[in-house]
Parts: structure tokens; C-alpha cells; sequence
């Protein structure tokens, strides 16, 4: 009994870290059907941040990780996407490779290779036993950070003017700019919840790693991704479900691959997902597909 607590607890973190990492993707594919790869470089800048403001208070690094975060994600919807906006999504799609590659060269120059050492708190080392369940407190921490922001995005969609106004873009673009909704209002605005959602992000890997490289968050983006697809790319709610679904499949695999094969658990979870594909190519939660921008 035990062990199924201890897994499940490991399967909600990695399902709020996945359900994080999706988000952040499937909020600006939504309005945009733009697979941003560029969310990496959001991360990475807020990995960075928290590193060289090291010494201040934990709320006012989190506050700067935030700013920068959101300031870089609007950025880079106003020099790299807005231009090319009424491109194909190929073209969209290498754009955002191509940012994604000059950040981390940017990063790389200024920073170096090696890796970059921070503390985000001495407090979220600790781990809590309740029984013979083991709960580490980056893992809470992870979980309520996930549960807060699920929540105020949900309420910003169904609550707000600004909400209605993205989720009737995310239907169909076309008919809401005809009804009155504004183009670089709305995409700007996914473009910052990207950037929110990439700064929690940063610092909750970074309570676990400690450590910053110039491809911090590049898995984490690869993971999300995986997990927007299969849960629904064009719902947020199906990020979330993918999300958690590959968190709980992932620690499965954990616990019940024999020991010699547990070092490709990545390789069979990527399996399951190609099987859900071609059984289900729309994902878990199917959504009908808005225009492009």
C-alpha cells in the first residue's frame, strides 16, 4: 500500500510539471496554431534570472523571474512572429527555431557552457514523511503552483472580457476579428500567460537542479509538447490531461518495466504515445479546429 501512495504522489508531480510545460505550448498554439519552440528560450531566460539575482529575496527573484519572462515572450511576438503572422505554420514553426537557437547562443556567450549554480531555497531541500511515504516539498510546491495557475487562467478564460475575447479567437480567428476582437491584444496577451507560465516553470526546475546551462528547459519544452499532443493541441484542457496522463503513464513504467529496461522508460512512454496517435490523431480531448491567424 505503501508504494502505491509513494507513486502516486511521484505521479502528480511529474503529471504538474508535464501539465506546466504543456501549457505554456498549447496557450499561444490556440490563438496562433503556432508550435512555439521558442517557449525554451523563455525558460532559459528565467533560469538565468533567478541565477543572477541570487542574493536578493526569494519573493522579489521570483517577482524579476516574472517580469522577464513576460517581457521577453511579448518581445518576441512583436520581432519575430508579428511580421510573419500570415505565414504557413512551417514557416512559423522554423521562425521559432531559429529564435529559440540565437537565445541560447546569446545565453551560451554571455554565461558560458558550464553550468550555472543558484539556491532557490534552502526550505524546499527538506522533505516530509508522513508514514513511510517519502514527499519531498519541491514536489507540494510543484503541485499548489500548478493548482493556482490552472485555476486564475481558468477563471481569466471564464470570467474576463479578455477571456471570452481568446477563447472565441481560439475557435475561429477570423470571424472574432470580424466581430470586433483585437488581433495583437489577444496574441499578445497568451504571449505573456506563456511567459508566466515559463517563469514557474524555471523556478520550480531550478528548486529541483539547481543548476542553469544553456539548454535549461529544452526538455521540458520536448516534454511538453509531447504531452499538448497527445492530451488535444488545440485545448487547454487536454494539455492538462496529457500532461498528467504522461506523468501517471511515465511512473508506471517506473514501477513495472524490469530493472534492465527502466533506463529506456522515455523510449516506451514515447511508444505509448505514437500508439495513442494512430489509434486517436486528434489526442485525448478532441477540439474543433479555429482559422490560423
Amino acid at each position: 500500500m505503501t508504494s502505491i501512495v509513494q507513486d502516486l504522489v511521484n505521479a502528480l508531480n511529474l503529471g504538474s510539471m508535464y501539465a506546466l510545460y504543456a501549457l505554456g505550448i498549447s496557450v499561444v498554439f490556440g490563438i496562433m496554431r503556432l508550435i512555439n519552440f521558442a517557449h525554451y528560450s523563455l525558460i532559459l531566460a528565467g533560469g538565468y534570472t533567478m541565477v543572477l539575482t541570487g542574493s536578493w529575496p526569494l519573493v522579489l527573484r521570483v517577482i524579476a523571474t516574472v517580469a522577464v519572462c513576460v517581457a521577453l515572450a511579448v518581445l518576441l511576438e512583436l520581432v519575430a512572429f508579428r511580421g510573419a503572422r500570415g505565414a504557413s505554420p512551417t514557416t512559423l514553426l522554423i521562425t521559432s527555431f531559429a529564435v529559440s537557437f540565437v537565445i541560447a547562443a546569446v545565453a551560451e556567450f554571455a554565461f558560458g557552457s558550464l553550468p550555472r549554480s543558484t539556491t532557490v531555497s534552502p526550505w524546499l531541500r527538506n522533505s516530509l514523511t508522513i508514514g513511510d511515504v517519502y514527499i519531498p516539498r519541491i514536489n507540494l510546491v510543484t503541485l499548489v503552483v500548478t493548482l493556482v495557475l490552472l485555476t486564475a487562467l481558468s477563471l481569466l478564460l471564464a470570467k474576463t472580457t479578455i477571456g471570452l475575447q481568446m477563447r472565441a479567437a481560439a475557435e475561429d480567428f477570423t470571424t472574432s476579428r470580424l466581430l470586433g476582437v483585437r488581433a495583437n491584444k489577444v496574441i499578445s496577451l497568451a504571449f505573456a500567460i506563456s511567459g508566466v507560465l515559463a517563469a514557474a516553470v524555471a523556478v520550480l526546475l531550478l528548486g529541483t537542479s539547481g543548476q542553469v546551462t544553456p539548454t535549461f528547459g529544452l526538455s521540458a519544452v520536448l516534454f511538453g509538447l509531447i504531452a499538448a499532443v497527445a492530451g488535444g493541441l488545440d485545448s487547454l484542457k487536454g494539455a492538462v490531461i496529457g500532461g498528467f496522463a504522461l506523468g501517471i503513464a511515465s511512473q508506471l513504467l517506473q514501477r513495472f518495466l524490469p530493472l534492465p529496461l527502466r533506463p529506456y522508460r522515455d523510449a516506451f512512454l514515447f511508444l505509448a504515445v505514437f500508439v495513442l496517435l494512430v489509434v486517436r490523431p486528434q489526442g485525448i480531448v478532441s477540439r474543433g479546429s479555429g482559422a490560423r491567424v
